[in-house]
């Protein structure tokens, strides 16, 4: 593993790959998330996270951290168009013209003039007379005007998906949703995936539960990595984009350094068997989040 020696320069990381959207853009397959991170944290762990090699830095209106977040990206020095920053529309945002407005006031707390990709978080189907589209139609006036390079779903089952391309003039180019070894979410990234959408998994390491769990163990002293390495190299092989979170800058060069091993094709069915279905959920449902 690429851990800085102290008194060293961090050793260089290798470059990230990258999948292609639908709009021809790239999108790198393993990101840093800031979800739970608290804004006196934030500054210092995306901070870190640039500094360990990590370009796609993920956050959203509810976690609070936009502000904090768009400091670090500037102070970083690092090229704009090098990082892809991804934020989402609040629950509390969905009427048009207060998505508009809240994308607007994002932008100001990011300090950039665009996103690479706006998200509606969730789809709230018990709110807002169950119309799961309505911020669509603010995301799609972003994306022509430039303020969103790509616009997406989190947390949309295939029932709200389709409910959005109803009314589309813009087909969603992202789902995010929650994806991990213990619930896979197969159906609906086999869905994403014929839509042309790109899939990202949000909770990759299910909480920290790979790290206990005693196949990914197994796995990974075989390899001769950590457990959460192989659970993010099990999502990328399956054609994820990721993006885990830690404060610790030890475990944010682990889960950057996944691409120097491989998975035989027995490991990866020894992880698909951890499938435990609707069980192994563990944020919310879609279909009964009513947060605003």
């Amino acid at each position: 593993m690429n851990v800085p020696i102290p008194g060293q320069a961090a050793p260089a990381s290798p470059p990230i790959p990258h999948l292609t959207l639908a709009t021809g853009a790239p999108i790198p397959v393993l990101g840093f998330g800031t979800y739970k991170i608290a804004p006196t944290d934030a500054y210092d762990a995306v901070s870190r996270a640039l500094d360990a090699g990590y370009r796609h830095i993920d956050t959203a209106q509810m976690y609070g951290n936009e502000a904090e977040v768009g400091a670090a990206l500037e102070a970083s020095g690092i090229a704009r168009e090098e990082l892809f920053v991804t934020t989402k529309v609040d629950n509390s945002n969905h009427e048009p013209e207060r998505a508009a407005r809240s994308i607007a006031h994002s932008l100001e707390r990011l300090r950039t003039d665009y996103v690479d990709l706006l998200l509606v978080h969730w789809p709230l189907p018990t709110l807002y007379g169950g119309n799961v589209a309505l911020p669509w139609p603010a995301l799609e006036e972003s994306y022509a005007a430039g303020q969103a390079r790509a616009i997406g779903l989190s947390n949309y089952e295939r029932i709200h998906v389709e409910a959005v391309r109803a009314v589309a003039r813009i087909a969603p180019h992202v789902l995010q949703v929650e994806a991990h070894p213990f619930f896979p979410n197969g159906a609906l990234r086999r869905y994403a995936h014929e839509l042309g959408m790109v899939f990202e998994a949000w909770s990759p390491l299910a909480r920290g539960r790979v790290t206990t769990d005693p196949t990914l163990l197994k796995v990974a002293e075989e390899l001769g990595v950590g457990p959460a390495q192989v659970a993010l190299r099990w999502a990328l092989d399956r054609g994820h984009v990721v993006f885990p979170k830690t404060l610790n800058p030890t475990r944010m060069a682990s889960n950057i350094d996944v691409f120097s091993f491989a998975l035989t094709c027995d490991q990866r069915k020894r992880i698909d068997a951890l499938d435990s279905g609707e069980s192994g959920r563990t944020g919310s449902h879609p279909a009964t989040m009513d947060r605003l």
